[in-house]
């Protein structure tokens, strides 16, 4: 059967769920906008979002990369050109087209050639925490979920837009999340 993943699904527990990281993604899409921080700024900053600033401490094993790939994606769709997106996964890779390029392997290009990788002006961290609880005499486990997104300066480190998506849930069996 097919779900909708904004939708809870038919399995359930007390972590993060696919309906979570989407209403948290959205959430903080539009919070971001809102915020104003884009206010006054002449070019469109170039921001790094990857799973390397992002730290899970809570007791959940989770693909990181849900989280940010999901908002990079969803802050790049509402942008509309107000803020780019610098992709440093594809670092190797961009090196070895500007090799190409630079030797004449290859030509220039429709773009042409710069003297460097795009650099960054804003990063976004986050941290995943969670606290757990168990009733062992009624069989209920309860976790308290807590994800800070925090969208810093590169160059200062000055914290430039912070929110938080938290919950909690209590389940008289809880999931295994792998």
């Amino acid at each position: 059967m097919e779900i909708d993943p904004s939708q809870k699904g038919a399995v359930q527990g007390t972590g993060i769920e696919g309906q979570d990281i989407v209403a948290m993604t959205n959430r903080m899409a539009r919070d971001m906008f809102a915020s104003g921080f884009l206010n006054g700024l002449t070019q469109a900053p170039r921001i790094q979002i990857d799973e390397q600033n992002f730290r899970n401490e809570g007791s959940q094993a989770i693909n990181r990369k849900l989280i940010t790939d999901r908002l990079r994606v969803e802050l790049n769709r509402a942008s509309q050109g107000r803020m780019v997106f610098v992709g440093r996964q594809y670092a190797a890779a961009v090196a070895e087209e500007r090799d190409l390029k630079r030797s004449g392997v290859t030509d220039s290009g429709t773009t042409g050639l710069t003297r460097a990788q795009a650099g960054v002006d804003f990063k976004l961290g986050g941290t995943i925490s969670t606290l757990d609880s168990r009733d062992n005499a009624r069989g209920v486990t309860q976790k308290y979920n807590q994800i800070v997104f925090e969208l810093f300066d590169a160059e200062t480190g000055v914290v430039v837009w912070s929110n938080i998506y938290e919950f909690t849930r209590a389940s008289g069996e809880d999931v295994i999340y792998r």
